[in-house]
């Protein structure tokens, strides 16, 4: 090989851009493109040099590795651990134990001492495969890096090592998997300031949900000490999303806020023999956010920009995945990688899959989910690397974290679980990328889980993983969703969940008819919101007690109520955003109110909770006022704040239109009027009143929707908790359906809009049809009976001719 120059070996960040991969590998590459188009709008990048592939070359060349590789490669069997292994320690000594060619060693030094003018001596050695980092393919965590190497000595044997882990038995098991040539792979070394972000925080975003392909969320994840522990799932990070449309607006729509464990941090081993050590983190630390919402902001505006950079580059959508790190001296924001996101921007959308158990079972783990699917198997506990031989076909692997050595046995995995780790470590991104669900973060999974247990593990009830006892039956759906049509009749949803709305949103849709405020309520606040405006006054020691532990962090404990609404409600706005988004305020009863924590002493005993104080009745009474104001300000919020102006509100069990307009006064007081930054209110048509009024009700209301269930229970007479009279509750009798039919009438007649989101259209298919035939402009669904239903009412309007409905 001839001699080569130092500017072949070494080339500095601003030397390089997104097309030298073959030079400089994905890493440096990029890095390059950002430091040299990126810094002027605002982005950080610490600044470096890249050894060259054709170093890399060299180096094995002269050390005749590039004969001995693939003679020791030459009988390689991935799926024999033993052979595997055997191969890559083999060549991973080779490496270690060769020497480099004088010119190289001399060139590294040389960059090196001119990265240190400012003197600090710390860098990062970070490796960089050729192949690495494309679009429909990751080579994430396959190499290795070292961080806080200092002087030429350290700095030579992190060299060594970063090349020698180009044969780590994960990347020898993944080029032979994708067909990649072993030998047509080189590797490149980005050497880089360090970040200090061992005093502060760092973690790792993508530009996209990693769980659904949602494009317009950022998703941030961040833990305290240097960013490797994040990205090998040594801990559970904080977890951030935000809301890219709004975002670019001038909003800051931080749509979720998740609490971390962060059980350790990776600081300098300051006078110790080693570069880093993992240290516990302070109790008071783990129970607060590693980076503010400034930081947050600031990391997703910066997401943005990466993002539209690549995809203006490519000429197509390119979601990225990133790394990032605070340095805790100067309190600065840097980003340190980025990379092309290689799994959900591959999927094409034509096919909507489903996963959904049919069974219930006992939860024995739960986790963060990771990969929207179900799966069964017996379970294999796997505490260390040396047992990775036991792993058999089929298991779910259980183990406390994941490294690259794993990936030879997680390919052959169910399922995997790990006690460690959130949704962009290293278990995490590999069962992506191989389509298994992984629940990650679990805690305490290889303590109660056992192996040769049969278990299911699922991945498809939104944010939470659950593995439950046995293998439990579930079905797979797959809808061929294409360019479907949409009817001239709004099919929209009813939600609750704000964890699955990303998913849901995927559904062809026109919208929420119904976003149900009682579940957010119910399962993020869990809390009454009279006992938190008055926290200081409560008199049960215990709930006070559990309230405090609740809102830690909280101060001011209604606000508490206030972010955790806003947030859900939000994440169900952006995933629907631009359409309409129609959010009923509570509409718990008395005797639900008073299970909430600390509810109990603020509700009063009802013999009749369904037809007693609850809805509109409760917004203006004094004994709910102020707690309404705290909805009011969440929805406020959701609208001004994220910026999320397609929420509509919509009042519940509204008896009279003098109960409107108190209502309306309530809201006012806490910035909320109709008609004002395009703010429209409907009211539910659940009531006599509300059929036979409507005229009356649309003065000063912008809509209705049709609530079948509460409107067939009291024009019938019927309770619809009473199993006695169960049998008369049905929303196909005609005095039900004339008073729909009505309802409609008088809304065309007034100019408003009008929809339904009762359960009766999701069950059954003729009512759907008598909704279509009567001229209603929207039918709100549960998420399982839109498909369906959009494709009878897309026959029904192609004139398809059906039986008319026995009961109308």
């Amino acid at each position: 090989m001839n001699t080569l120059t130092q500017a072949d070996l070494i080339l500095w960040f601003n030397e390089v851009g997104i097309d030298d991969i073959p030079r400089v590998g994905g890493k440096n590459a990029s890095l390059g493109e950002m430091y040299g188009e990126l810094q002027e709008k605002g982005i950080s990048i610490p600044n470096g040099f890249a050894i060259t592939a054709d170093a890399y070359r060299s180096f094995l060349h002269d050390a005749g590795l590039d004969e001995k590789i693939p003679q020791i490669l030459r009988d390689l069997n991935t799926r024999d651990i033993e052979n595997l292994r055997d191969r890559g320690s083999r060549i991973r000594h080779a490496i270690q134990s060769a020497t480099f060619p004088p010119e190289l060693e001399q060139a590294i030094c040389a960059a090196y001492d001119q990265l240190q003018v400012d003197g600090s001596p710390d860098v990062a050695v970070r490796s960089s495969a050729t192949a690495e980092d494309l679009p429909d393919a990751s080579f994430a965590g396959q190499q290795e890096t070292y961080l806080n190497v200092r002087g030429h000595a350290q700095l030579l044997e992190s060299c060594r090592k970063c090349f020698a882990s180009l044969f780590t038995d994960r990347a020898i098991s993944y080029r032979a998997d994708k067909g990649f040539d072993h030998s047509k792979i080189a590797l490149s070394i980005g050497v880089q300031r360090m970040v200090r972000s061992d005093l502060s925080s760092s973690g790792v975003m993508f530009s996209i949900d990693t769980e659904t392909g949602f494009k317009d969320a950022v998703l941030i994840n961040a833990s305290y000490g240097l960013g490797e522990n994040v990205v090998q799932g040594s801990v559970s990070p904080d977890e951030f999303y935000v809301f890219k449309p709004t975002l670019k607006d001038g909003f800051r729509p931080i749509l979720k806020k998740h609490l971390g464990t962060k059980e350790f941090k990776l600081v300098y081993d300051v006078g110790g023999s080693r570069m880093t050590k993992n240290i516990p983190v302070p109790p008071d630390d783990r129970s607060r956010f590693a980076i503010n919402d400034d930081d947050i902001l600031q990391l997703a505006r910066w997401a943005v920009i990466i993002e539209d950079h690549y995809s203006n580059k490519r000429g197509r959508f390119t979601p990225m995945d990133m790394e990032w790190a605070k340095d805790g001296k100067t309190g600065e924001l840097f980003i340190v990688q980025a990379r092309p996101e290689t799994v959900q921007s591959q999927r094409t959308g034509e096919t909507l899959e489903t996963f959904r158990l049919v069974e219930k079972g006992k939860r024995l783990v739960t986790g963060r989910s990771v990969g929207e699917r179900i799966a069964v198997g017996k379970v294999r506990v796997i505490k260390d690397a040396s047992h990775l031989q036991l792993f058999q076909d089929g298991e779910v692997l259980v183990t406390d974290k994941t490294d690259p050595d794993w990936e030879p046995i997680m390919k052959k995995a169910a399922a995997i679980v790990t006690n460690r780790g959130g949704r962009t470590c290293h278990a995490a991104i590999v069962s992506r990328e191989l389509g298994l669900p992984a629940v990650v973060g679990a805690a305490n999974a290889t303590d109660l889980l056992q192996t040769g247990m049969p278990v299911t593990v699922s991945c498809a009830e939104g944010d939470a993983g659950y593995v439950y006892d046995g293998e439990l039956k579930f079905e797979v759906e797959q809808v061929q969703i294409g360019d479907l049509a949409r009817p001239n009749v709004h099919i929209m949803m009813n939600v609750a969940n704000p964890d699955e709305a990303f998913r849901l949103a995927q559904i062809p849709n026109d919208g929420v008819g119904l976003a149900r405020m009682e579940f957010i309520i119910n399962n993020s606040i869990s809390i009454h919101p009279q006992a938190l405006l008055e926290f200081d006054q409560l008199s049960d020691p215990a709930a006070k007690a559990r309230i405090a532990q609740m809102t830690t962090g909280y101060v001011d404990k209604p606000q508490f109520f206030v972010d955790m609404l806003a947030a859900g409600v939000g994440q169900i706005a952006a995933a629907f955003y631009p359409r309409d988004v129609i959010v009923r305020m509570s509409d718990f009863k008395t005797n639900e109110y008073a299970n909430l924590v600390g509810g109990a002493p603020f509700e009063p005993r009802e013999e009749n909770p369904m037809i007693g104080f609850r809805g509109a009745s409760r917004y203006y009474d004094p004994r709910y006022r102020d707690a309404f104001g705290l909805e009011c300000q969440a929805m406020r919020k959701v609208r001004e704040v994220m910026g999320l102006t397609n929420v509509k509100l919509m009042i519940p069990f509204c008896r009279t239109v003098d109960e409107g307009r108190k209502v309306f006064e309530v809201m006012k007081q806490h910035g909320l009027e109709r008609g004002k930054k395009g703010l429209e209110v409907y009211v539910m048509c659940e009531l006599p009143s509300n059929v036979w009024c409507a005229a009356e009700f649309a003065e000063i209301f912008d809509g209705f929707s049709i609530g079948s269930n509460d409107l067939t229970q009291l024009t019938l007479g019927v309770d619809r908790d009473s199993e006695i009279v169960a049998h008369v509750f049905d929303e196909r009798n005609p005095a039900v359906t004339r008073a729909i039919a009505s309802a409609i009438q008088t809304a065309k007649e007034t100019g408003r809009k009008i929809g339904i989101c009762g359960q009766a259209p999701s069950d059954y298919p003729d009512f759907a049809q008598f909704l279509v035939e009567q001229g209603i402009d929207s039918i709100s669904l549960n998420p399982d009976a839109v498909l369906k239903t959009t494709l009878d009412i897309l026959r029904l309007e192609g004139e398809i001719q059906k039986p008319e409905p026995a009961w109308r």
